[in-house]
């Protein structure tokens, strides 16, 4: 995927913007063609449960909207080292771009640079002909673009556990999905082991401890 052919042609907003029945009104003042925009963050599910049948799973925006409380709930100790608010605004963004790029899957053959450049395209389109002229509250279109690349670069301490806590509510996830459903999901466990900061793993380790002890009273 991602090859500029005539069968697969290369991927941009654009293409993505021409399929849509009421696209967003672009270089407006006001920021209403954004907040339609997300709406589709509401609808856009994601997409690795899927192949498990469990096609009336999370949006993207409910897993983004539980990270954003998580990130609230930060240990003591890493707490006192983070600027919190920063990380909850973090959390609310950092999957904005799929919006239009939709949730990508390791199974979708679009590899890592093709991604990268699909979601920094969407989110320069957001940044500029969405929010361009529309005047800042605590957000301008541009910082928007900075938190995003700062979640991308993942260099800063926010940055790194807000990727903990996006590995950690797909974690959540996957024990409430196996819950419901009594279906192996251990596919995603490896998710764990990726996991960065000694206070994150330690509630990995314990939704997996969690986990275990679901499986063991299935098989008593």
């Amino acid at each position: 995927m991602g090859s500029d052919t005539p069968s697969n042609p290369l991927w941009t907003t654009q293409s993505v913007l021409s399929t849509l029945p009421h696209p967003p009104e672009e270089n407006s003042a006001s920021p209403i063609p954004f907040f339609h925009l997300l709406e589709r963050l509401k609808t856009t599910k994601r997409e690795g449960w899927r192949r498990f049948g469990i096609n009336s799973g999370e949006s993207i925006s409910d897993h983004m909207y539980r990270m954003s409380v998580m990130t609230m709930l930060a240990p003591p100790s890493l707490a006192s080292r983070l600027n919190l608010p920063h990380c909850m605004k973090m959390a609310l963004i950092h999957d904005m771009a799929e919006s239009l790029v939709g949730d990508i899957t390791p199974v979708d053959n679009v590899d890592k640079p093709e991604k990268a450049r699909r979601e920094a395209a969407v989110m320069d389109y957001i940044a500029n002909n969405l929010l361009g002229g529309v005047p800042g509250g605590m957000l301008t279109g541009q910082e928007i673009l900075k938190v995003f690349n700062e979640y991308e670069a993942n260099e800063t301490l926010e940055a790194q556990f807000v990727h903990d806590v996006d590995k950690m509510e797909l974690l959540l996830q996957m024990v409430e999905y196996e819950r419901a459903n009594s279906i192996d999901l251990s596919e995603f466990c490896h998710v764990a082991s990726k996991v960065q900061l000694p206070e994150t793993k330690e509630w990995a380790a314990t939704l997996l401890q969690e986990r275990e002890a679901f499986w063991k009273s299935k098989t008593a």
